[in-house]
């Protein structure tokens, strides 16, 4: 089989750690390399973001990155690229003009906006996974939600127009069918996680010789809660947090969340406790992992959450949101705890009674390396996949026909949504 991943602001070779660039990067990534281990041939197209990126570049044995030229060759936040989006879905089209493939498989709602642009004129079938949804986003952050004006009704309009949406959670099919999309289209496939990366026996970083290690992994952006996390510090005066995550550490303070969590340290008194590392390299984050007494990951929301599965693949329990995908991953009570979001006194009570029963804790990490080998191995995330694939109309569109998206020949800026 041969299939086209479209991630169009999130690429497979972007070094992590960005405002930008995360999870959908390592979803896109690991997804791409587990199906080519299954023998299809992948290739990712990605903006290019550099002008010295090459036109294809091998990232993996089976899967190719191309770079798209669509607006400047610089980086962009990825909410200023819809303009940029009618340029990227013509040169898509081009692509898949010459070079059909057998599926396009859209991440993110720019690129399922393109990839149906692109392939909807071709009678090529067109998978979508969302990784975050727009009324999700603005329920939660309301007035501080950046994304362009349009993406609601964006959103929907690919979710009810692609051939089949992958969602990752039992919670994002909810949203997708309020949105209008067609239940029997959906179907649930989560994240993966690097089993051989990630796993409870390797090196351990250096910790405390006394007291606890609490650890959050994680851009450093606002809804991710580690403020929250930094708040509860003020109830527990045994441990230190450790952040990972963000740019490098030279940079730090130049970054203003960066500024606004060290001021917050500060202002609750904490700020002895608490250690902005910045961007840890993805090889050394196992090592970290397994330094930690309890992982926390509090975010205001949350589509999915790759942390969780990387602290349970190393057999570290979570205290976690009870938000979004992270109520599938963690089991409350049985490999890890869950909390309410934006309630860091309620962080600091479930870390408490977990620092001070190691037995348990002990517990809900063995559970949680078992639950993430047997359920989120990317070789079996990769066959669910394959499976959405086989269910696609052989050669045919969805019933819903071609719509906004792509009517007459070749996509052009005229013929494109604003």
């Amino acid at each position: 089989m041969r299939i086209a991943m479209v991630s169009e602001h999130a690429s497979p070779l972007a070094v992590l750690g960005g405002a930008d660039a995360g999870g959908q990067n390592v979803h896109v990534a690991a997804l791409s390399a587990a199906l080519a281990r299954l023998g299809a041939e992948v290739v990712v197209h990605t903006r290019r973001d550099h002008p010295d990126l090459a036109p294809r570049v091998a990232a993996a044995p089976g899967v190719t990155v191309e770079h798209v030229d669509a607006g400047p060759a610089e980086p962009i936040p990825k909410d200023d690229l819809l303009p940029h989006m009618d340029e990227f879905a013509h040169r898509l089209w081009r692509s898949f003009r010459d070079d059909p493939p057998d599926v396009v498989h859209g991440h993110f709602w720019m690129s399922g906006r393109a990839a149906l642009a692109a392939a909807r004129p071709l009678g090529i079938p067109v998978v979508q996974t969302f990784h975050a949804l727009g009324v999700v986003k603005r329920r939660h952050q309301g007035s501080r939600d950046t994304s362009p004006p349009t993406r609601l009704l964006e959103e929907a309009t690919v979710a009810r127009e692609a051939d089949r949406i992958v969602a990752t959670c039992s919670d994002e099919v909810f949203e997708l069918v309020r949105m209008g999309a067609d239940l029997r289209r959906v179907a649930v496939v989560p994240c993966g996680v690097d089993l051989e990366l990630f796993r409870p026996d390797g090196p351990v970083a250096p910790r405390p010789s006394v007291g606890f290690r609490l650890l959050v992994v994680s851009r450093l952006v606002e809804r991710k809660g580690i403020g929250n996390a930094i708040t509860a510090m003020a109830k527990l005066p045994g441990a230190e947090l450790v952040v990972a995550g963000g740019p490098p550490a030279a940079e730090l303070a130049g970054d203003p969340e960066a500024r606004r969590l060290t001021a917050l340290a500060e202002r609750l008194g904490v700020a002895g406790r608490v250690r902005l590392l910045g961007r840890v390299g993805r090889g050394d984050l196992p090592a970290l992992y397994r330094s930690a007494d309890l992982v926390v990951n509090v975010p205001w929301y949350e589509p999915f959450g790759i942390v969780p599965l990387e602290a349970m693949a190393c057999g570290v329990p979570v205290v976690t949101s009870a938000v979004g995908g992270l109520v599938d991953t963690v089991v409350d009570g049985v490999n890890g705890v869950h909390v309410p979001p934006r309630r860091p006194g309620l962080v600091a009570a479930a870390v408490a009674e977990l620092l001070a029963d190691p037995e348990r804790r002990t517990a809900l990490g063995a559970t949680g390396a078992r639950r993430a080998r047997r359920r989120y191995g990317w070789d079996r995330i990769a066959r669910s996949t394959l499976e959405v694939y086989a269910g696609l109309p052989a050669g045919q569109l969805a019933a819903a026909g071609p719509g906004q998206f792509g009517a007459g020949p070749e996509p052009g800026r005229s013929r494109m949504p604003r």
